[in-house]
């Protein structure tokens, strides 16, 4: 026979099995694809951050400390400690709260003064422009680049009418995150001699910093090497790290899911198409044997037969994954900058090579079959079925009042109940991606929804008044749509919070209103500050989603994120003291909310609970018929005399992740449902085309080409209705599953109205959506059987 002999077969099976050879190749595709996806997006959450932080020396600590309490001398003396291997500073560093050009509110950022870019510890990255040389001249962090603030911008260094000027000379990327801004070390002593507090900065790394004990244990130890209360904030490089993560982490768990199901889908319709193979060519393999090739040639030329496709499959899903994965790879680039970010060489080595092995298993199971078959059984059989199958379905069918030709389909998956079982299962993996990439976008739609509820008002009135120091809502640069006042609103005197209230409820368009300010507050427990938002009046309107408790009611409350009540080790009920503006408060809390900004380090309270604060900003919706910008118009001449501003709110658009997400789930799980489509589609043709000598009797005696076509669709309406049911309820169980793991890996839980998104009449559209897959992919068969000659399906054995 030889090599020669075999090669023929190979290619004469591969050519003549169209419709098989198509399903293997875009059922590995899309498995390959989804996996490329996953496997390179679990690399994007190690290594970039890691190859970024040793590129640069990252600080494993950056702390802080009082500059009253440990002279220069002590704190260069620590780098002499056991365990660290490499320190940088101290540095001059303070807390200031810029304005821009419009006026916006930035954060309050932190300003580090360094004489050069460089050192044995964080060695930044100037990615733009150049490092400051006099006062005036600052460095931005490389994360505020964009259309607001470039090369040459000028900021005010806070809202006072004598603030100084600072001009942005460049953008650094720093991986450890050491500050927001950077200045000569003179220039951060002048803001701080203006009344910013200044602070002394100290970078360390330590030989030995891989968890969360040890950088607690190297903490401890540099603290008690210096006079107490000297340390007054410190940050691990390990909160840095997950931070930066945390936006690749969690699309991995979703990710995962496709590709399992990709992969189960795969091996599913891989395995039918080749057992299909051996079914329907018994006649076949009987001859190769009676002409002289061996058991263990008709084994290799079946599984050459599956692995040709998929291997064409596979490439395409390499260069279909990596396609895919660079916009989720773009939007993790962003954090790190100058970090090339591709997919991992190995990852699109690994993932061909295990697709490979799993449809050459795949294959193998019945190729083994054809290659025990017996020459003259196989011969004598051909393609017909065993009769005895199948014959209680027909009897049971036949009792139905329905047309004989569509029990007949009822019945007939019963002849080869491991096909049919492989349509139900094809059809069910279908149902389930459809099924949980449904759900999955209404929740990332409910989690934009909830996200910054305060947007939600028609107008926002400020009074030119920051709140306790710290940032206002609009904490990007604001563009001109968004500042408070274009003539600039941080150069006048602040209106009366009662002056504006007054404004607001005298306009015959309200409908309804409650005021907030914002600023750094500090809990015990937790380092650095947190942000905290004060609600004056009724702020059931800008209410986050509640995960447990329930929203502000009183004074005295508080409602604070997941991760807070993580952070301090805090539980509903508890109490928690609050530092805002000087002044601390007990506070009761009541609620934990689904807010993942800021870390999920903010405190939401009544501002009541604070006898010092008074609201900044307030939030109005208006009554219906009423347009939000000509009531903001006149709201604004009304209080602009006063010195505050007012302006309607714009559309918020989902955030950048979401759409990604979004648009990966629509993408899988249309190639899942394509897929399951075609391995309908290969199901059938088999079975037309091994029953077309009995179709061609129906039609001797009478069948139309109508209830032909209506004969084969009626052989998947069972399997696709039964795939259906069983997958809707294994979708939504998969929903449920994801969903909270995603939540744990953003450090939050989630609320009912992210969970609970499904409605009964969408799971029973998702079940006759099973049955419609089925029949969609039948429809080409059912064509085919209907056009087809009597006298041909006849003579056809």
């Amino acid at each position: 026979m030889g090599g020669g002999a075999l090669g023929r077969v190979v290619r004469s099976g591969v050519g003549r099995r169209r419709v098989q050879t198509l399903v293997i190749a875009v059922a590995t595709m899309m498995a390959v694809a989804a996996a490329v996806v996953a496997g390179s997006l679990m690399v994007a959450t190690d290594a970039p951050f890691d190859h970024a932080f040793a590129r640069q020396h990252g600080p494993h600590l950056t702390a802080t400390f009082d500059p009253d309490k440990a002279t220069t001398a002590q704190l260069a003396a620590t780098r002499h400690l056991e365990g660290v291997t490499a320190s940088a500073g101290p540095f001059p560093s303070t807390t200031i709260s810029p304005v821009d050009g419009n006026g916006g509110h930035l954060p309050s950022l932190t300003l580090v003064g360094r004489a050069d870019p460089g050192g044995t510890v964080d060695e930044l990255d100037l990615k733009s422009g150049r490092w400051p040389r006099k006062e005036g001249e600052v460095v931005l962090s490389d994360s505020f680049s964009g259309d607001f603030l470039r090369l040459g911008s000028t900021l005010k260094s806070s809202a006072d009418a004598d603030a100084q000027t600072l001009t942005v000379v460049g953008f650094a990327l720093s991986a450890g995150q050491s500050a927001d801004m950077w200045a000569t070390p003179g220039q951060v002593r002048a803001l701080a001699s203006d009344g910013a507090a200044l602070a002394s900065q100290m970078l360390y790394r330590f030989d030995s910093a891989g968890t969360k004990s040890r950088m607690a244990n190297d903490r401890k130890k540099i603290a008690a090497a210096l006079p107490a209360g000297a340390l007054t904030g410190a940050t691990s490089w390990l909160d840095t790290k997950h931070q930066a993560n945390r936006n690749a982490s969690v699309t991995i768990p979703f990710l995962f899911a496709f590709g399992v199901l990709g992969l189960v889908m795969s091996v599913i319709i891989v395995g039918s198409v080749i057992s299909g193979s051996v079914g329907t060519g018994l006649r076949r393999i009987g001859i190769l044997k009676a002409i002289g090739f061996t058991p263990r040639e008709v084994v290799r030329a079946y599984v050459a037969q599956a692995l040709i496709p998929a291997a064409a499959g596979i490439a395409l899903g390499v260069v279909l994954g990596n396609l895919l994965a660079l916009p989720l790879l773009a939007d993790t680039e962003s954090v790190y900058g100058t970090v090339s970010l591709s997919v991992a060489w190995w990852v699109d080595v690994l993932v061909p090579a295990c697709a490979l092995l799993v449809v050459g298993v795949a294959a193998l199971v019945p190729a083994l079959r054809a290659g025990r078959l017996h020459t003259i059984e196989a011969i004598a059989v051909g393609r017909a079925p065993r009769t005895a199958r199948g014959r209680w379905a027909h009897r049971a069918a036949g009792r139905l009042p329905l047309p004989r030709p569509v029990t007949y389909g009822l019945a007939s998956p019963f002849a080869h109940p491991v096909r049919a079982l492989a349509m139900v299962l094809a059809v069910t993996f279908g149902t389930v991606a459809a099924t949980f990439a449904v759900g999955l976008t209404q929740s990332l739609n409910a989690v934009g929804a909830a996200d910054d509820p305060q947007n939600r008002a028609d107008v926002t009135a400020v009074t030119g008044a920051s709140g306790g120091g710290g940032p206002q809502r609009h904490q990007a640069p604001a563009g001109p749509q968004q500042a408070p006042a274009a003539s600039g609103a941080g150069e006048q005197t602040p209106a009366d919070p009662a002056a504006v209230r007054a404004a607001i409820a005298a306009q015959s368009g309200t409908a309804s209103y409650y005021g907030t300010t914002e600023g750094d507050a500090t809990v015990p427990g937790v380092s650095g500050t947190v942000r905290a938002t004060l609600y004056q009046g009724d702020s059931r309107p800008g209410a986050y989603e509640m995960i447990h408790g329930h929203w502000l009611s009183g004074r005295g409350q508080v409602v604070v994120p997941t991760a807070f009540l993580e952070r301090t080790g805090t539980e509903i009920g508890d109490s928690v003291r609050v530092t805002f503006e000087k002044e601390t408060v007990s506070l009761r809390i009541v609620g934990e909310a689904f807010d993942s900004s800021n870390d999920g380090m903010d405190v939401h309270a009544d501002l009541a609970s604070f006898t010092k604060a008074a609201p900044t900003e307030f939030h109005i919706e208006v009554k219906s018929g009423v347009t939000p910008a000509a009531y903001a118009t006149k709201l604004s001449a009304a209080v602009r005399p006063l010195g505050g501003d007012a302006f309607a709110e714009s559309v918020q658009e989902g955030g950048g992740m979401i759409v990604i997400l979004e648009a990966m789930a629509a993408l899988l799980t249309l190639m899942l449902v394509s897929v399951a489509g075609l391995g309908v589609l290969n199901s059938v043709v088999l079975d037309t085309r091994e029953r077309v000598h009995d179709l061609g009797v129906c039609k001797a005696v009478g069948m139309s080409p109508r209830q032909t076509v209506g004969y084969v669709l009626a052989s998947v309406v069972g399997i696709g209705v039964v795939g259906g049911l069983v997958g809707v309820p294994a979708g939504f169980a998969l929903h449920g599953y994801v969903l909270p793991v995603m939540g744990r890996a953003a450090d939050t839980g989630l609320p009912p109205s992210v969970l609970d998104v499904y409605g009964t009449p969408e799971l029973v559209l998702l079940g006759v959506a099973g049955a419609l897959v089925a029949v969609l992919g039948a429809l080409g068969p059912a064509g085919w059987a209907a056009r087809v000659r009597t006298a041909t399906a006849l003579r056809t054995e």
